[in-house]
């Protein structure tokens, strides 16, 4: 067993994620080459947990480097675990192109949730996913525009069924196109509107969240426990002031000076202690480069360990700040991040 396959927490349906991956969300100054170069090294690296999404459109340049490597031999299709997401109704906007101009309504139905997995699925070159997450629990306006908006630039929101929607990502699993489904930026009540759903077949196996010492989500985390449900962290590091949504307000993550000092101790880097942080949580972590001496530096977690005084002193310091904030979907009725947890 390759050393990431080694490091795996079981989920609640049998199977097992890798407890480190790397994420693949891509800032617009990245170009699409660089995300496959940089998906060939961390496999080569020993990254088997991919993580990305049908909205981050680089499916296909994962898709090959995935490709490249089971051609090679370097790996085995069982030995990545892949996870890609859907955002109602934004990933069927090319389907809406495919299938004749259906109306938009249509596409709310829940064999269209397996249309989107279809997609991804061709551009990836795969015959299934390991994980396949619901990306965030809002849906908006039917319509031309992926992001239809009013006249005063405001987002038009649209009400879907979260249970609806659950029921068609477990015919997704019943259909063999994903081996688990889970959810991403839930909040507990969303969590528990799918958990206490009459006919629930299967339970969430994640919630995939923003999370890192300015963000620990301490009582997510308990809750998520308690229901056999594993956390998934992404911004685990911080986030790229490059991305358009970030709040490019909030101070650096990895420039923290009680971070850097606990690294300093270790001999490790900020980034390396703020992963390690995670996993002695139980979390699953994220980790996001396209630069080759940090991806090879953010695998490098296994080999030490904070102590409970590091621990404690890193919980100190959340500030329940978010890079991620998502304010234009505030005004939807399924907006998470209104509550507490």
């Amino acid at each position: 067993m390759n050393q990431i396959r080694s490091h795996s927490v079981q989920l609640n349906d049998g199977h097992s994620i890798p407890i480190l991956g790397i994420g693949t969300s891509t800032p617009n100054q990245v170009p699409k080459s660089k995300v496959e170069k940089a998906i060939e090294l961390a496999i080569d690296v020993g990254y088997r947990h991919i993580d990305s999404a049908y909205l981050y459109l680089n499916e296909e340049e994962i898709g090959r480097a995935i490709q490249k490597k089971i051609n090679s031999g370097t790996v085995m299709r069982d030995d990545i675990f892949y996870t890609s997401k859907v955002l109602f109704p934004l990933d069927l906007w090319e389907a809406h192109a495919k299938l004749n101009k259906l109306l938009w309504s249509t596409f709310l139905r829940p064999e269209l949730v397996q249309t989107a997995l279809e997609m991804s699925l061709k551009k990836l070159q795969l015959s299934y996913v390991d994980l396949y997450i619901i990306h965030f629990p809002t849906a908006f306006k039917p319509g031309e525009d992926l992001y239809p908006k009013d006249k005063q630039g405001k987002i038009i929101s649209d009400t879907v069924d979260l249970c609806t929607t659950w029921e068609a990502l477990e015919k997704c699993k019943d259909a063999g196109l994903t081996k688990s489904i889970g959810v991403s930026n839930f909040n507990h009540k969303q969590l528990e509107k799918i958990l206490n759903k009459p006919g629930l077949k299967y339970k969430p196996v994640c919630n995939q969240v923003e999370c890192h010492p300015y963000l620990n989500q301490s009582k997510m985390l308990e809750f998520c426990k308690s229901k056999d449900i594993v956390l998934v962290a992404y911004a685990a590091l911080g986030s790229d002031p490059g991305k358009d949504w970030i709040n490019k307000n909030n101070p650096a993550l990895l420039e923290d000076p009680v971070l850097k000092a606990i690294a300093e101790k270790h001999g490790r880097t900020p980034a390396q202690v703020a992963l390690r942080y995670q996993l002695q949580r139980g979390v699953v972590v994220l980790a996001k480069s396209f630069n080759e001496k940090r991806i090879k530096e953010n695998f490098q977690v296994f080999d030490f360990q904070l102590t409970l005084e590091d621990m404690e002193t890193l919980d100190g310091l959340n500030r329940n700040m978010r890079y991620f904030e998502a304010h234009e979907f505030s005004h939807h009725p399924n907006y998470p991040f209104l509550d507490g947890y």
